[in-house]
């Protein structure tokens, strides 16, 4: 069962970052940001005017509730929450023999254009539909269509149940409303993929039986202690949800949502007015660790004052971009300009890529002995260094010199020195293996070798790639690939891809132990920046939004600036002779546009000076 393939926002959304861009961006991304999705082996809905069943290789998908979606009426939300996958069965049981009319409605959330989604219904001998296309038949994305056919059913006892099949062609095969009407045009049975979702595995959604009193926000209690009797009071779909970067509260055990999905490469990126310090490679080219220091301490300052300030309004809770995780640095090496994303990275040489990403993350998290500022994440982990058309698929094959030698050293300085909270690994394969499923990369050098004991997140569908045709294929299910990444040492999910460990353990694919330990260091996260101690004992609490974007704060961005600048050549016309030339003229398209200045994964400058009004 197929989970949608994810084309990584932060991997090619922030190049354009006008402000229509940006919403754009955010626009498309909620589409996928949702409630975690639920696998299962079969699903029942009794309240569904008859007894419903859905089974077969499927799966949930929810989308954000600002879709919009025409066409939907007030029925807006059945339309966001769809059932899909390979091939699975929707059945009816005990009908009674007839004439049936049975109306599929769709609407495409994930596809945007014709082509991308195929797919056959039948039910029984009849063709319902062959070579659906939603987006063809609808005339766009987000848009209501619907299938209607007309059905013979014979007695339960005679042929079985009324069943609807769905079959792939390309993608995956979806409803998100069924209704059966008899031969009157009485509806007998109507029901959405949301009624189904809320009838699933039983047994992953059973609430352990605890009786002792909770000693998780209890801040005399050792880290370990606490995280663990958090995890075992949870239920397996409980702990699932939690290892996605968008995991939801539960308000049983009074835990705020979190998103763990927050970018800081050259500030506090995506989440309003900041401080925008020059791109990751004009700041490697002030040769400078020190200052950099002082520019990640000012980015902390401003995530926690921003996050301070959402939270204490909103429950506690972390909103996308919002959160204290931080997915940066960037200490890939930049080898080849035609990768396109140099600009992220501090450039090619391993040790100032190492030096100055040990003073951004040593900035970044603070130096407080208890709690972390805010937590860096290493990325992209290991040998990401484009072709980036191919990343979802490439299989890097670098000698063991240089990936020794150049691929490796800033992600161990990183570790060994910076102790940093995060890796992220990566879309590309190393040898053959997944950088997301790779034991070799994941337990014995970051683990048992440098010695990490923090985080790691996936790459944003990095974990669809293991299994996806056309990507690495390594696995052939989302099941598989999901257990192989987590028993590789990858704790965290970007996207929805780990909702297949609640079936992966069904399976027998992976234990519930195995999950407990990658949420163990999923949540050691939160404990580490204090969000589950009172206020009064971490220093960081205190921080206010009055301290993000200060004069301050934009002072320092300019020095960094005018340290990045590299002169290459000098013919004599600098330093300007003013008695000679009296005007300059500034040309070209970027000569008057603000947005340009802010660069990628970036905040938005309040008072920005282009370079037209700088001259």
């Amino acid at each position: 069962m197929k989970t949608k393939l994810f084309t990584r926002l932060t991997g090619l959304a922030f190049v354009q970052t006008s402000t229509q861009a940006m919403l754009l961006l955010l626009s498309a991304a909620s589409m996928w940001l949702s409630a975690p999705a639920a696998f299962a082996v079969d699903e029942t809905c009794a309240s569904c005017g008859q007894e419903v069943s859905v089974s077969g290789e499927f799966a949930h998908r929810k989308d954000d509730a600002s879709l919009t979606i025409e066409g939907a009426s007030n029925n807006a939300a059945a339309f966001r929450e769809e059932i899909y996958g390979k091939n699975f069965t929707v059945t009816v049981a005990h009908l009674p023999a007839g004439k049936y009319t049975v109306t599929i409605c769709e609407a495409e959330t994930w596809a945007s254009a014709p082509g991308e989604r195929i797919f056959s219904v039948t039910s029984g001998d009849a063709t319902l539909a062959k070579d659906f296309d939603i987006v063809a038949a609808a005339g766009g994305a987000r848009k209501v269509c619907c299938i209607t056919g007309v059905v013979e059913h014979e007695d339960d006892s005679i042929r079985g149940p009324l069943t609807v099949s769905f079959t792939t062609g390309k993608d995956n095969a979806k409803f998100n409303t069924i209704e059966v009407k008899n031969v009157s045009g009485a509806p007998v049975a109507s029901f959405s993929a949301s009624e189904m979702a809320e009838h699933f595995s039983a047994a992953a959604m059973q609430i352990p039986g605890i009786s002792e009193p909770p000693i998780w926000r209890d801040p005399s209690q050792p880290l370990p202690a606490r995280a663990n009797d958090l995890i075992r009071r949870m239920s397996l779909a409980e702990k699932v949800a939690q290892l996605q970067n968008g995991a939801p509260a539960i308000s049983r055990l009074g835990l705020p949502a979190y998103n763990y999905w927050s970018e800081a490469l050259h500030g506090v990126a995506a989440n309003g007015d900041a401080t925008v310090f020059p791109q990751a490679i004009g700041m490697a080219s002030t040769w400078d660790p020190a200052l950099i220091h002082q520019e990640s301490t000012v980015i902390g300052i401003e995530g926690r004052a921003k996050f301070n300030d959402y939270a204490s309004k909103h429950n506690g809770d972390a909103k996308w971009f919002g959160g204290l995780t931080f997915w940066s640095p960037n200490i890939n090496i930049f080898r080849d300009p035609r990768w396109g994303r140099g600009q992220e990275t501090y450039g090619e040489d391993p040790f100032l890529s190492g030096t100055i990403g040990v003073a951004f993350i040593k900035g970044l998290q603070g130096d407080d002995p208890n709690y972390m500022l805010a937590m860096g994440c290493a990325k992209h982990y290991a040998v990401h260094s484009g072709p980036e058309p191919e990343r979802h698929r490439f299989n890097a094959m670098p000698p063991e010199r240089d990936l020794y030698e150049t691929y490796l050293p800033q992600f161990e300085m990183a570790v060994r020195e910076g102790h940093v909270g995060g890796v992220m690994g990566a879309y590309n394969a190393i040898d053959g293996v997944p950088a997301c499923a790779n034991a070799f990369l994941l337990a014995d050098l970051l683990h048992q070798q440098w010695g990490f004991d923090g985080y790691v997140v996936s790459d944003c569908g990095a974990i669809h790639n293991i299994w996806g045709s056309g990507e690495h294929h390594y696995v052939a299910t989302p099941e598989e690939a999901a257990a192989a990444a987590v028993k590789a040492g990858c704790n965290l999910c970007c996207g929805g891809d780990y909702t297949a460990l609640v079936r992966a353990v069904q399976k027998g694919l992976i234990t519930e132990k195995e999950i407990d330990q990658a949420l163990y260091h999923t949540l050691w996260t939160r404990f580490k920046l204090g969000l589950f101690d009172p206020p009064q004992d971490c220093p960081y609490s205190k921080i206010g939004i009055d301290q993000n974007d200060t004069p301050e704060h934009q002072a320092l961005a300019l020095k960094v600036a005018e340290e990045s600048i590299v002169l290459l050549k000098n013919d004599g016309i600098l330093p300007l002779n003013w008695s000679k030339i009296k005007r300059i003229a500034v040309i070209g398209p970027n000569a008057d546009t603000e947005w340009m200045l802010e660069g990628n994964y970036n905040g938005h400058a309040a008072r920005p000076v282009s370079i037209l009004k700088g001259i």
